[in-house]
């Protein structure tokens, strides 16, 4: 097959050329590109790409919080185990921002067994998502781990509403119920969310033998 030929031509052509690490690696992402096209499997995974690391910055919002002993265990773990997971970013200007792997991205900028091992660069893969839909996949995909925590995931559901997000979206976007999303707001002490319809028919519905704080 055509394909086959070619394969074993590029394979031939990769072992012969003596280039520097900065031309391989736009060789190695130009390659999984194109054979991440030919799969034609829509998940940001089959796509992993190689960028400078001081390219990708981490984000303003990061609600979950690594502890000294979990932190010092992760570079253990890239450090015996190497890199397994690739950050995930979406792109921002000419870089990238963190939208999952906080942690794994500042270990292999600041720790330099690990930045020189990946020769600078960070693994990564691409969502195509821009401004608060970057936070609720952030809290997605901590909430997936059961890691993200409650005072601050509340925090960014107050975010969320700042960007006039309504409790439905919030709840939709965030795999939340009604309920969920009305403790998260209490917990913020929000008094402009008590002010409106939406809110107080909730907390109508769900304390309705409780009279509410005057304001």
């Amino acid at each position: 097959m055509k394909v086959d030929e070619l394969l074993s031509e590029l394979e031939c052509a990769l072992r012969e050329e003596k280039s520097d690490l900065d031309r391989r690696v736009d060789v190695y992402n130009r390659i999984v590109s194109v054979a991440a096209s030919y799969l034609d499997i829509p998940h940001p995974v089959v796509c992993p790409q190689l960028v400078p690391v001081e390219e990708v910055r981490g984000n303003d919002y990061n609600p979950n919080r690594v502890a000294p002993p979990e932190m010092r265990l992760l570079k253990l773990s890239i450090h015996k185990d190497g890199f397994t997971m690739p950050v995930v970013v979406a792109r921002e200007g000419k870089g990238h921002v963190v939208v999952d792997g906080f942690h794994r991205r500042q270990l292999a900028q600041t720790d330099v067994q690990i930045r020189e091992s990946l020769g600078g660069y960070l693994p990564v893969v691409r969502i195509d998502k821009t401004g608060e839909e970057c936070i609720t996949s952030t809290v997605r995909h901590n909430m997936a781990r059961g890691t993200h925590q409650v005072e601050l995931t509340a925090k960014l559901v107050t975010l969320l509403r700042n960007h006039k997000w309504t409790n439905e979206r919030i709840g939709k976007e965030l795999g939340m119920d009604p309920d969920e999303v009305l403790r998260l707001k209490q917990m913020q002490g929000l008094a402009e969310a008590f002010a409106d319809r939406e809110f107080s028919r909730a907390w109508d519905i769900c304390f309705p033998n409780v009279t509410k704080t005057q304001e």
